[in-house]
């Protein structure tokens, strides 16, 4: 009915004279919308208006999942749930703008009306290309898959003229040593280091504010002077002086972390980094009209090359000292880094699930792996420019050059019976015929950590019992191991177990008790 007296109303007025500019003004339509309605007979209007009550809408199929977003999340926005479908269905093509009229509507069919806070901010004149960029931290509570309440801490960088952004992320309070790994983690994601950094008072970073000449604490003075950082601390309750990382903090917040399910720090920062590729570097930004992504190929050549932030101390050995300021990075449980929106490949066996941590050397063009606690390169890539990309080093894979049947003749010539041995392993193999390579490895790995005697006594056990297993046979090693530990252990007059109360009643030792009839205690008992 509203369309419809919308098109009777359009009509009449253009018959009473008024312009067609006038007209879309009035009714706050684009000029395609109100040529469609010009170019349609009272009729086809009717028809329209009727097939358009029963066609379906082309995001009808996540109409249930935005209503409940709608009701979860009231404030929720347009973008976020654009941005969500993105990340969620990437094969669903569909523009942001029907999004937003699918919203929109829905929020007046259900009564989903959305709440809002607003904040005023100072219009700011942009500062010229790789001047300056903008530091700022933020917090976020947010659900685990359990339901469980969890409190995420982020740090958050903008270059003030493209606006290009870099945000990283921990689930605890940020120390000011993870500030500077932050600051060189971004330095490496931007391509190069500004002339001036703005920051809000922070304890990690001043110490005091001493009437306009600012100390700083020991750590972040001495990067500052390592990378010739000229800092600008913003005064207190003073948004307008960093009104740009001011909209990235709450952006960050509201489109990427709000009403998002928390797994792992790990997997919530490269959630977050391509959500910068996506949305906070990729779309069009609401003051300037161009990508950020776009803007920053620009200034990228305005800012200070980012020097190489440790030096090695013998070539020859590849072996590094000084990381206390490199790069790092946790390794992936498929043997990988993370870097620059890339995997970089370590060698098998990198990983543990309590946690590595590997040391990063950007030496353009090339990236090198140093395992923090030896010093040692483990691995040397060539840096991708491109993204999404896994660079693999082949000598970090398995080996599968070397054929199984070799593995397994290696394997079985540690033993003194070698047919035995080559029997015992094709059961292993018809159990886990897909993973005999790993079953040989860990039998392999035991082997080495056990004696002759010990490897060959428990091959013999493991096939008496039916015992086909590497995990097994690794067991049964270590039963062998204790048993013939308990079996060599003799009993000596040195061997303190037993000590009497005195030295005088140690003849008592060796006192035998008197064996007395049965008969007697059951006379005893019977009361004789």
């Amino acid at each position: 009915m509203e369309k419809w007296l919308k098109y009777v109303e359009i009509k009449r007025m253009l018959e009473q004279g008024y312009s067609k500019a006038k007209v879309a003004e009035k009714f706050n339509i684009s000029r395609g919308t109100l040529y469609k309605y010009l170019n349609m007979t009272p009729d086809e209007m009717s028809t329209w208006l009727a097939s358009s009550k029963t066609r379906r809408k082309k995001l009808d199929v996540f109409k249930g999942m935005i209503i409940n977003w709608l009701k979860d999340c009231p404030d929720v926005t347009a973008a976020q749930i654009f941005d969500w479908l993105q990340d969620r269905f990437p094969e669903y093509k569909i523009g942001e703008s029907s999004v937003r009229s699918y919203v929109r509507n829905l929020r007046k069919e259900y009564d989903l009306p959305k709440t809002k806070g607003e904040r005023q901010y100072q219009a700011v004149e942009d500062m010229p290309m790789g001047q300056q960029a903008q530091v700022d931290f933020g917090q976020i509570k947010v659900k685990t898959i359990e339901g469980k309440i969890v409190k995420l801490y982020f740090v958050a960088f903008v270059l003030s003229n493209s606006r290009y952004k870099y945000v990283e992320w921990l689930n605890r309070p940020f120390t000011t040593k993870d500030l500077i790994m932050a600051h060189e983690n971004a330095f490496q994601y931007f391509g190069g280091i500004p002339y001036e950094i703005v920051y809000d008072q922070d304890r990690i970073i001043i110490v005091s504010e001493n009437y306009g000449d600012l100390i700083m604490t020991k750590e972040f003075e001495a990067f500052r002077l390592s990378r010739q950082l000229k800092l600008y601390m913003c005064r207190a309750f003073d948004p307008q002086s960093k009104g740009r990382i001011e909209n990235v903090v709450g952006f960050v917040k509201k489109n990427f972390a709000k009403y998002r399910t928390f797994t792992n720090i790990d997997v919530w920062n490269e959630q977050c980094l391509r959500w910068l590729e996506r949305t906070g570097n990729g779309k069009i930004h609401n003051i300037t009209k161009k990508r950020p992504v776009e803007v920053f190929l620009e200034e990228k050549k305005h800012l200070r090359p980012a020097l190489p932030l440790i030096d090695a101390t013998n070539n020859n050995k590849q072996n590094y000292t000084n990381l206390n300021s490199s790069i790092t990075r946790t390794v992936r449980k498929d043997n990988t880094i993370l870097f620059k929106s890339n995997r970089y490949s370590v060698p098998l066996g990198t990983y543990s699930p309590f946690g590595t941590v590997v040391a990063l050397v950007v030496e353009e063009p090339s990236l090198k792996i140093i395992n923090q606690e030896t010093g040692e390169m483990i691995g040397e890539h060539e840096i991708s420019l491109e993204a999404g990309k896994l660079i693999q080093d082949r000598k970090h894979t398995r080996d599968r050059n070397k054929g199984i049947a070799e593995f397994v003749d290696l394997v079985a010539n540690h033993f003194e019976n070698k047919e035995l041995a080559l029997e015992y392993i094709v059961k292993v193999r018809e159990a886990y015929p897909r993973y005999i390579r790993d079953q040989l490895q860990l039998m392999s790995k035991h082997i080495d950590l056990a004696s002759s005697k010990e490897k060959n006594e428990a091959l013999h056990k493991c096939m008496k019992l039916k015992l086909f297993s590497a995990s097994e046979f690794a067991d049964m090693i270590e039963h062998v191991k204790r048993q013939r530990q308990v079996n060599n252990t003799v009993p000596t007059a040195s061997d303190k177990v037993v000590q009497p109360l005195h030295v005088q009643g140690s003849a008592a030792l060796h006192v035998k008790p008197i064996l007395r009839n049965i008969d007697e205690y059951i006379s005893i008992m019977e009361g004789s």
